[in-house]
């Protein structure tokens, strides 16, 4: 008895140094990128996307949830600046879904901007999908892992879709652009340039565009113009002709 009672705490201990050990997940920060400032005093952003029970509880196990990820990264990078106007930014769709095997994520945010009479409105729409394959694990540390790549993966679409739309369809609302002008080339974080580049919708519908195919334009020095991040998008981003 006395023999067994003495391997008892052994054989403890050899299970406890057999778990697995917790993994660590770092912050998704955007903020160190340039804000995209926009021609109203007002700005909002509010998350109108409610969560079917499944949506919800795979977003309990991401690391950094998606919606709150989202709607923090739009706090930082569109800002007022200050003059008459108001404008909403809504999250319209936020989700991680699982199904066939596959995780399946997507996000769309309107931008809705108001001249202080009413009269002049303007409006854009950035929509990004992704899809990766799904842990065999419905919980634990594997299908935290696959939900935070998706939620990078999805962040890292939506910091270039956002800006390339707002830039491409209103840009006489982004403060230092030219007023009714194209979109201006936009530098990288790293100091690349951006060439103009499709950029997909879900479903892999092309993004708006008009005119000919775009093309480089010289280097935009101007600070009101917003970054990318590196290796997130195009290699370039320029103006439709």
């Amino acid at each position: 008895m006395k023999k067994l009672l003495a391997i008892l705490p052994l054989g403890a201990l050899a299970a406890c140094s057999s778990a697995p050990t917790p993994m660590s997940f770092a912050p998704l920060d955007y903020s160190y990128l340039r804000p995209i400032t926009l021609n109203v005093a007002n700005l909002n952003v509010v998350n109108n996307y409610v969560p079917s029970p499944s949506e919800a509880t795979l977003e309990a196990q991401d690391p950094v949830p998606l919606a709150a990820t989202l709607v923090t990264m739009l706090q930082h990078r569109l800002q007022p600046s200050g003059t008459p106007g108001t404008g909403t930014v809504t999250v319209q769709v936020v989700s991680i879904t699982e199904a066939g095997g596959n995780l399946n994520g997507a996000m769309t945010v309107d931008v809705n901007l108001t001249s202080p009479d009413g009269r002049s409105t303007a409006f854009t729409e950035a929509s990004v999908t992704a899809s990766q394959t799904a842990p065999d694990s419905d919980s634990g540390p594997d299908m935290q892992a696959a939900l935070y790549q998706m939620t990078k993966t999805l962040m890292t679409q939506m910091n270039v879709q956002l800006p390339y739309q707002i830039m491409h369809n209103i840009p006489s609302w982004v403060v230092g652009s030219a007023a009714g002008g194209a979109a201006p080339d936009m530098g990288g974080a790293a100091g690349g340039i951006i060439q103009a580049a499709p950029l997909s919708a879900p479903g892999g519908a092309a993004a708006p565009a008009t005119g000919a195919p775009p093309v480089a334009a010289p280097v935009n020095t101007n600070a009101a113009v917003p970054n990318y991040l590196p290796g997130a998008g195009p290699a370039a981003l320029g103006a439709p002709q």
